[in-house]
């Protein structure tokens, strides 16, 4: 395993989520990694440097101005002995300080004085996430190349509902192991990927659903293209019959509102691919029983689905620093894309022509336009995987711009 014996600084900051790094802790210890532990002040107030050096194996640091450790600069040295740096909990003071600089503990210090990676979980109240301050500074730090993985959507210890629950320590687990096992020079090593494939059904009765001809097969394909330049990337797929490529973490799902929820579980992220041909309309209300034909024809009392694409690429501290959006069109293909670049505020479009007779819906090719700020780009008729790989190339290296 590439994490074996490689070496994680976890800084433990203030939270009640900070009972959930013990827990992390040995989930790093079992996969073979060595774990030094720094604790903030507010930290201490949830968990003990005890319990840390008990799970750890290794002398927990809480103080900048220990004149045993610093008598060596201990907090450089903390700072640059290990291969990644891990917060969690990250709560919003710890992000607010490390986005302006301040250094006037041990944990923001050594942040500041580190040349490694740096991956941090956010946890904190749903309005502190949402706060524009918080908004501003994750923006700063995805800007400086800091990963993230959370926070999650659901209750939490306030009985608040929404986005800023700690991801749970096993998604944690899994971003670390994702970034050892990606090669370091990988263009997009360090880096998290979302990428949504495939159709959603949407119920009209007990056995009938709305939905399109979408195989998944493009999608899954750039899914596996990002794997392969080193990305941790987290699949969103519809209902379709392809196995999940090696290597991502998948999340299956059936309507669109499933999709949306799974989407905002998966972030922040730092770019987003909505290649999912996701329904446009569902029923207000689906019928429990299936509908009989001996009643004639039924109504269908449609309202429109959540707009997954817009609702990713709307600013707030979530929104991945690129959001890559597909339009399928039957007709005034450019006219159209172009359109939806703007309406929708995402950066690209990568546009097909899914009229009868092309094949490309549900086939194994494609031929698509890129839209984009600058203009057009148009690409010749491929195998799909193919797309997917020249795609991925071109994230990789919009995201190292």
């Amino acid at each position: 395993m590439a994490a074996q014996g490689r070496r994680v600084l976890l800084i433990v900051s203030g939270g009640i989520a900070a009972y959930k790094a013990l827990e992390l802790v040995r989930l790093m210890r079992k996969a073979g990694l060595q774990v030094t532990s720094v604790l903030t002040q507010a930290g201490a107030r949830f968990v003990t440097p005890l319990s840390l050096q008990a799970l750890t194996g290794n002398r927990v640091f809480t103080d900048l101005w220990s004149l045993t450790d610093e008598s060596e600069m201990g907090h450089i040295e903390l700072s640059r002995s290990a291969d990644l740096i891990v917060v969690a909990p990250a709560s919003a003071d710890i992000l607010a300080r490390h986005a302006t600089g301040i250094a006037d503990d041990l944990a923001t210090t050594l942040l500041l004085a580190t040349d490694k990676p740096v991956l941090m979980a956010p946890a904190m109240n749903v309005r502190m996430w949402r706060h524009q301050a918080t908004v501003a500074n994750m923006t700063t730090l995805r800007a400086r190349g800091i990963g993230f993985v959370g926070p999650e959507e659901g209750e939490m210890a306030c009985h608040e509902v929404g986005p800023g629950r700690l991801a749970e320590p096993a998604v944690i687990m899994t971003a670390i192991t994702g970034f050892f096992e990606a090669p370091a020079s990988a263009p997009l090593a360090g880096r998290h990927v979302l990428v949504t494939a495939g159709p959603t059904h949407e119920p009209i009765d007990a056995v009938r659903y709305l939905a399109n001809r979408s195989s998944g097969r493009q999608g899954f394909a750039i899914a596996s293209a990002l794997v392969k330049l080193g990305a941790r990337v987290t699949l969103v797929s519809g209902p379709v019959s392809l196995p999940d490529p090696p290597g991502v973490t998948a999340r299956r799902v059936e309507t669109a509102g499933e999709m949306l929820e799974a989407c905002r579980q998966a972030l922040p992220a730092d770019a987003a691919v909505c290649a999912a041909a996701v329904a446009d309309w569902r029923m207000a209300s689906p019928v429990v029983q299936k509908l009989k034909k001996s009643a004639g024809p039924p109504l269908l009392d449609l309202v429109p689905n959540p707009d997954i694409l817009a609702l990713l690429a709307a600013p707030g501290p979530a929104r991945p620093a690129l959001v890559v959006g597909f339009a399928a069109e039957t007709d005034r293909l450019r006219e159209r894309a172009a359109a939806k670049r703007v309406a929708k505020t995402c950066d690209w479009i990568v546009a097909n022509d899914v009229s009868t007779g092309s094949g490309i819906m549900g086939g194994r090719h494609n031929q698509v336009i890129i839209f984009d700020a600058q203009g057009e780009e148009a690409w010749p008729a491929m195998p799909k995987e193919d797309v997917a790989t020249r795609l991925a190339d071109r994230i990789a290296a919009a995201l190292h711009r």
